[in-house]
């Protein structure tokens, strides 16, 4: 939710997201989302930043619950009913995350808002993300990113940075390619769920996505084996 605000939430973001969201919704497609918290506060940093590690994992799921209220309150300005689900106990603001719940909010064509990580520390949102997206049965994980897809190293770094369209799990792991997590990526190969990594800052590329369209950079078991079978 972070635009070229120094902190905080960027209303433009905010609304270029949702409008993201809308163009989906508007398809009849089932849509859970898990919010980060890295515009507000970003957990995991070192304790020589005068944190403690678990306190800091807390404060970061409390920003996730801050961007998801926002997330929420302009989708149904839009006439798009939402439920934010969160893995902290907050009802005064959330329901409490429940597997049963989740889907049938899903099943009722609800958007479903996931906030506070896993809620527990040590964990990221990238985990979070694959955890949820298991747990209510998706059959793909969208990892919205600033950049085009994968990249065999920094693009913002290395101008020689080949794009990969196709990448296996294990080359993701292998390689350090950054496209989320370990354990995130983990989790999604043991379950054989596909991971779709996308620039989110391009206006209707996940309404493309969904449509079958080929954007950005799909990590899977297959790896380049689908590339040489597509092309």
């Amino acid at each position: 939710m972070l635009g070229e605000e120094a902190s905080g939430i960027s209303s433009a973001v905010l609304v270029r997201f949702a409008g993201q969201i809308e163009e989906v919704h508007s398809l009849g497609v089932e849509l859970a989302v898990v919010v980060g918290g890295g515009n507000i506060f970003r957990g995991g940093r070192p304790s020589s930043e005068g944190l403690d590690r678990v306190t800091g994992d807390h404060m970061g799921m409390l920003a996730t619950l801050i961007n998801s209220l926002a997330v929420q309150d302009t989708l149904e300005r839009r006439g798009i009913a939402t439920r934010v689900l969160s893995a902290l106990d907050m009802r005064q603001v959330a329901e409490p995350f429940i597997r049963r719940r989740a889907i049938r909010h899903l099943e009722k064509g609800r958007v479903v808002i996931l906030a506070a990580g896993t809620g527990n520390p040590y964990f990221t949102t990238d985990t979070a993300a694959a955890l949820r997206a298991l747990e209510v049965k998706a059959e793909i994980l969208l990892k919205a990113t600033n950049v085009d897809g994968v990249y065999s190293s920094d693009p913002a770094l290395d101008p020689n940075a080949k794009f990969l369209k196709y990448v296996s799990y294990l080359e993701v792991l292998n390689q350090g390619l950054g496209v989320m997590d370990t354990t995130a990526v983990s989790l999604c190969m043991d379950n054989a769920l596909p991971i779709m990594v996308f620039n989110v800052a391009h206006s209707g590329n996940i309404r493309r996505i969904v449509l079958g369209e080929e954007i950005g950079s799909l990590v899977s078991a297959r790896g380049q084996d689908a590339q040489r079978t597509d092309g």
